[in-house]
């Protein structure tokens, strides 16, 4: 029986591998299909000529520009948000909670990460309003409300990487900052963390998708259909995700359809960017990591 398994499970295994290759190379192909004739100039920049888009001087109008700000912008600024207080959290549970706070904290994260987009959106509208009603803040949905409600989304995702990649680390690397005479602080500051940051930036990496194709939370802490280029944090914003929603779901002709088709693959390529970004990022660590030991 036990040898039967052994044969099967690796078959499994490459045809789940297989599967998943397919779904994927499927959803990537309509997407291509549908999605390739609407990409030109137009789509992107309107009426408005590139350079003069580009550099801000005039307005983009029908065109997917200021979406593509907002999406990057509120991406990077989610993205920053959250990075400090999930690698503290982190370190925090793998260095210094007892067993009793890993107890109550580690059940804590997993609901959090458990949390739908949408009541993550309404905690976020309702916080805004809440300043607005009883502390008179200048305060509505924006950019800046919108990012640190995604950041409060995606915080489990570093949260855990970064405990996971401490927790994990050889106990020879453990002893090598006390063997010299370093404090914990030091140890973990200087030994521990250079040699987790591989592991970190996986979370980062998961964090950087959540943000880019995440719609409830936008939809209702700042996305609007047509707001240009974000000036400010306070101001509302235009993103890929909101718009692909909102055509897909009031298109009047098969030509807008296709405009939506066409920002998906714009989505697609900003995730590809970001995401090849944070591995090259991750290799220069793992270099970094090896070159160090």
């Amino acid at each position: 029986m036990r040898r039967r398994m052994g044969k099967l499970l690796p078959l499994f295994a490459w045809g789940s591998t297989l599967t998943l290759l397919a779904a994927i190379m499927t959803i990537a192909g309509y997407l291509l299909v549908e999605g390739m004739p609407a990409l030109d100039r137009t789509l992107i920049f309107g009426d408005t000529p590139p350079l003069a888009a580009l550099l801000l001087r005039r307005p983009v109008f029908g065109g997917l520009l200021p979406a593509i700000f907002g999406t990057i912008a509120l991406v990077v600024l989610a993205v920053a948000w959250a990075i400090p207080l999930g690698v503290a959290s982190g370190i925090y549970l793998a260095e210094y909670a007892t067993t009793t706070a890993k107890r109550l904290l580690d059940p804590a994260f997993d609901i959090l990460a458990g949390l739908p987009s949408i009541v993550v959106g309404l905690f976020g509208f309702a916080v805004t309003v809440f300043l607005n009603r009883h502390f008179s803040a200048a305060l509505h949905p924006c950019l800046l409300v919108s990012s640190l409600a995604l950041a409060f989304l995606v915080l489990p995702y570093i949260i855990r990487t970064t405990q996971t990649a401490l927790e994990e680390l050889p106990p020879a690397i453990r002893m090598t900052g006390p063997a010299l005479g370093a404090s914990r602080l030091q140890n973990i500051r200087m030994v521990l963390l250079p040699q987790a940051l591989p592991g970190i930036a996986s979370g980062v990496i998961l964090a950087i998708g959540r943000c880019a194709e995440d719609t409830a939370v936008i939809m209702l802490t700042g996305a609007v259909a047509a707001a240009g280029v974000p000036r400010s944090l306070l101001s509302q914003y235009e993103a890929l995700p909101f718009y692909i929603y909102y055509i897909s779901a009031q298109y009047t002709d098969a030509k807008e359809l296709a405009t939506g088709y066409g920002a998906a693959l714009i989505l697609l390529a900003i995730c590809l960017a970001l995401f090849g970004l944070a591995f090259w990022i991750r290799k220069g660590l793992d270099r970094r990591a090896l070159a160090h030991f």
